[in-house]
């Protein structure tokens, strides 16, 4: 199966007829829409698309508008440094509401299609921090944030000195009702932190997802859904998507409701184990709340878009390097995950939009194939059209020499067969002299590499097959869409059974004679990095790896739980406390693997950074460099949390990885 996928892979390949060789440079050119919305009629989609902004060294996004046919030329509604996001159509098809931060704070802003006259909606100092639209009662609801401070016998004290203190003041929120022109109605006091919510249609009830303030340790294992109805404030019982989950660290997201207002449903994504649908219907007292019988599907890592439509409920779920568009549909009053649609051909789809019309449901969606970056497209109901594109964001790159991208598999030692994404350079033929291998780890580790044209700083996508190297991204165990024992089969075996999955895609890459064995290095970002740590330190390795780029990675598992702003995560993947399960976490951590390494490595982190604290990968600089006289570099990028945000950043990030490679790799 492998050989043949190779075969196909090279068959494919772009033509050398292209004439531009892509380099760290052109990153800042490739755009991307980010959110779609279709309209209530049908007839438009509004989306947000996000450019480069070399002065301002970041991304910017606007508010976009295109029919749903793709006749019209796309309109550009919005302009400048605004930070555009949300879309939000009004029930009577003629302006999009969405968030904005323009003019010097995050407001609601309503803009005319037909004008792109930008209206502001929200006036309230200090801005507001999300928002929602009920489309037949035309009320906008915001939340906005607020502080509180908690007594207790040391309030005094710390109001005495203003220093930082760890906790005694905490960020909550307050919600708002705005109807037309009308003054703001405060519904819901400054008590807790709301991290997301949702309006029903009418207007009539509120899905909040709440916590005690707004960090991440709170969110990942204390989050609830709350009800609003009626002035009040309830919470339904959370035991399914906590003491009867997976584990109890789920992170609750992407709340939707029905059209009538009669059920919700949000996704609670959990660390180690398969993201679930929960369900709550009205009709049954109370909301209670179940799973989605998904079957096989396995919901998009790190939660999904959910919308409703007529008796049915839509996801994006991931298949072995893809990710499809797939419909729940209610029966009986209850909810079945159904086969994928033949109609929406495989693709990665990043985002989706579905509404009803009297023609039957329209869909938006953006989504990226192995040979073109995402575009936009539709499905309006015509099976000879089922992925009808309508926006190409990147028309430029038609004259760019592209790499092949295809789905690889090979078998890992104990039989079980793993999936990933190759990358070959732009004409490559089979028996043409064997490459330098990039193995590009992906994050999470709860996610998955795609099989889609992708140009990614952190995770070492596009740039190096443009320069000639093979890469290879491994679903290694623990990644997504490949089944739920393949997803937690990595749990409590960490630095074990996922470091065999990666060195078989290698020996296999090898056999394939695609690969040049003396010539194989390794990449990663998050997880990916800890990966990176965990192989270049791996004693009697069965590859040699001649260099390494390991950005914002993990080399200590108990610091890990420690400094970490997601402390769930290893208490998930390790099955214990570091006082509970000490040999788990001394077997996850590089740390004690550290006097092994002979690998040039090339360190990364940001410098903010509270997911993987730059102690780890300053512990490994100066192992490399004070102790083993091993060649490295440590760059640390100013102000940048756990991904670079500014573009000057993600261009040194690709510089540095190809030189770094260069010398110690390619030209070996």
């Amino acid at each position: 199966m492998t050989r043949f996928l190779v075969a196909v892979a090279l068959a494919v390949a772009p033509s050398l007829a292209f004439a531009h060789d892509i380099t760290p440079a052109d990153f800042a050119t490739v755009n991307a829409i980010i959110e779609v919305a279709v309209s209530p009629d049908g007839k438009h989609v509004a989306y947000t698309q996000g450019v480069w902004d070399a002065a301002a060294d970041r991304r910017q996004t606007h508010l976009w508008v295109v029919d749903i046919e793709g006749k019209e030329k796309p309109r550009q509604l919005t302009k400048g440094p605004a930070g555009d996001r949300h879309p939000k159509w009004s029930a009577d098809s003629k302006s999009v509401y969405l968030l904005s931060s323009r003019r010097g704070g995050t407001h609601v802003w309503k803009v005319n299609v037909e004008s792109g006259e930008a209206t502001q909606i929200t006036k309230r100092a200090g801005g507001v921090s999300g928002y929602d639209y009920a489309a037949k009662a035309d009320t906008i609801f915001y939340s906005a944030e607020t502080s509180v401070t908690d007594a207790d016998d040391f309030s005094a004290l710390r109001a005495k000195f203003p220093l930082n203190y760890g906790h005694g003041r905490r960020t909550v929120s307050e919600l708002y009702k705005l109807k037309a022109e009308g003054v703001p109605e405060r519904l819901i006091e400054a008590k807790r932190y709301i991290r997301e919510f949702a309006a029903s249609p009418d207007g009539k009830r509120l899905a909040l997802i709440t916590a005690w303030d707004d960090t991440v340790v709170k969110s990942e294992g204390e989050s609830r859904v709350d009800v609003f109805e009626d002035g009040k404030l309830t919470t339904p019982p959370t035991d399914v998507y906590r003491k009867n989950a997976h584990s109890p660290w789920a992170w609750l997201e992407s709340l939707a409701w029905s059209p009538d207002g009669e059920n919700f449903a949000f996704c609670a994504v959990f660390d180690g184990y398969p993201a679930e649908i929960v369900y709550a219907d009205r009709a049954e007292g109370k909301w209670p709340m179940r799973f989605v019988r998904r079957g096989p599907l396995h919901i998009r890592s790190y939660g999904s878009p959910l919308i409703f439509t007529k008796n049915a409920l839509h996801a994006l779920t991931e298949r072995e390097g893809n990710v499809i568009a797939s419909t729940m549909v209610f029966k009986g009053g209850d909810v079945n995950a159904a086969a994928d649609r033949v109609a929406l051909p495989a693709a990665v789809y990043y985002a989706y939009s579905a509404v009803d019309t009297p023609n039957g449901v329209v869909e938006a969606f953006v989504a990226g194939t192995p040979s073109r970056f995402a575009e936009l497209c539709v499905h309006t109901g015509d099976p000879s059209d089922p992925r009808k594109t309508i926006v190409n964001p990147n028309p430029h790159v038609k004259d760019w020499k592209l790499p092949s991208v295809s789905h690889y598999t090979w078998k890992a030692p104990d039989g079980a067969t793993v999936g990933g994404v190759l990358e070959l350079p732009p004409g490559f033929k089979k028996g043409d002299k064997k490459l330098p291998l990039v193995v590009a780890m992906h994050g999470g580790p709860t996610a998955a590499s795609h099989t889609a044209l992708e140009f990614d700083a952190h995770n070492a996508r596009l740039y190096f097959s443009a320069a000639g190297y093979a890469v290879l991204a491994p679903n290694y165990r623990g990644s997504t869409g490949y089944g739920d024992k393949f997803l937690t089969d990595l749990l409590g075996k960490e630095n074990d059974i996922e470091v065999k999955d990666i060195l078989a895609g290698i020996q296999t890459l090898i056999a394939d004679g695609i690969v040049d064995p003396d010539r194989v290095g390794l990449a990663g970002w998050s997880n990916g990095g800890y990966l990176t740590n965990c192989l270049i330190a791996l004693k009697d390795s069965t590859v040699k790896f001649k260099a390494g780029s390991s950005g914002a990675g993990i080399v200590d598992t108990v610091a890990e739980w420690g400094f970490n702003d997601e402390p769930a995560y290893p208490r998930v993947l390790k099955k214990g406390q570091p006082w509970e399960v000490p040999d788990s976490y001394k077997r996850t951590s590089p740390t004690y693997q550290l006097g092994n390494i002979r690998t040039p490595t090339l360190i990364h982190v940001g410098a903010n950074d509270e997911r993987c604290p730059p102690g780890h990968s300053r512990m490994l600089y100066r192992t490399l460099k004070e102790f083993l006289d091993v060649p490295t570099q440590l760059v640390v990028y100013p102000g940048e949390p756990h991904g670079l945000s500014k573009l000057s950043h993600r261009r040194a990030k690709m510089e540095w990885d190809l030189a770094w490679f260069e010398k110690y790799l390619k030209g070996t």
